[in-house]
């Protein structure tokens, strides 16, 4: 499968947002579907100690309320202050970049100290509610990370927080052979405690050594 993101960044200091297109995926069916042109993220900051590329536009963290995985309401803005967040939409049936995405979190996430680890909220929220139950979604994060959290719910208000972040998220269709393909974003924002706004975004291409140099930076609180 083919994954479409961009990197290109600018020589000038123009100041570049997200955009709805960013770095779409389809899972579940062996194509990749686009919406439109991928758009240019932001224009990664010289002088940052980051490897990820450092928005331009910091972005707000959604208000967002849905289902844990043990089945409780969970409020994303008011269960994350405090801490670097991890944010990513995607459905647990995709056979191939929200797996690998989890799982090279997972691995640079176990390789620092638990003082550390516990500095760091990393967000799974689902595009496809109906399949990802909270017994469903703990299961399959259980295999990358215990901690990882899990979020489920309306369809809607899931696409309307995703859109919030320029990230688009597209209704679920389930093809003949009963396989689902979910097109979405395929990116991760990193909200820093701070501000709880998102600094840093990881595409579908970014190495776990990305984020095992990058993680250690965001426990020990450092800024983007």
């Amino acid at each position: 499968m083919k994954f479409l993101s961009s990197r290109r960044r600018a020589a000038g200091a123009a100041t570049l947002a997200l955009a709805a297109a960013l770095a779409l995926t389809a899972c579940g069916s062996g194509t990749t579907k686009s919406a439109g042109p991928v758009a240019v993220v932001s224009q990664q900051a010289q002088n940052s100690p980051y490897q990820g590329t450092v928005l331009a536009k910091h972005f707000d963290k959604p208000d967002l309320v849905l289902t844990d995985t043990s089945g409780q309401p969970f409020d994303l803005r008011k269960q994350t202050a405090g801490k670097t967040t991890l944010l990513y939409f995607g459905y647990t049936s995709c056979p191939d970049v929200c797996p690998t995405t989890m799982g090279d979190i997972g691995v640079a996430l176990q390789k620092l100290p638990a003082d550390q680890q516990a500095e760091i909220n990393v967000v799974f929220v689902s595009t496809d509610p109906q399949v990802d139950t909270p017994k469903v979604l703990r299961t399959w994060l259980d295999s990358f990370n215990k901690n990882f959290i899990g979020l489920t719910g309306d369809l809607t208000t899931v696409k309307a927080a995703a859109q919030s972040l320029g990230i688009l998220v597209e209704d679920p269709i389930v093809n003949k052979d009963g396989t689902v393909t979910s097109t979405h974003g395929a990116q991760v924002l990193a909200f820093q405690p701070s501000d709880d706004k998102a600094h840093v975004v990881y595409l579908s291409d970014t190495s776990t050594a990305t984020f095992e140099h990058d993680l250690p930076l965001f426990a020990k609180g450092v800024a983007a």
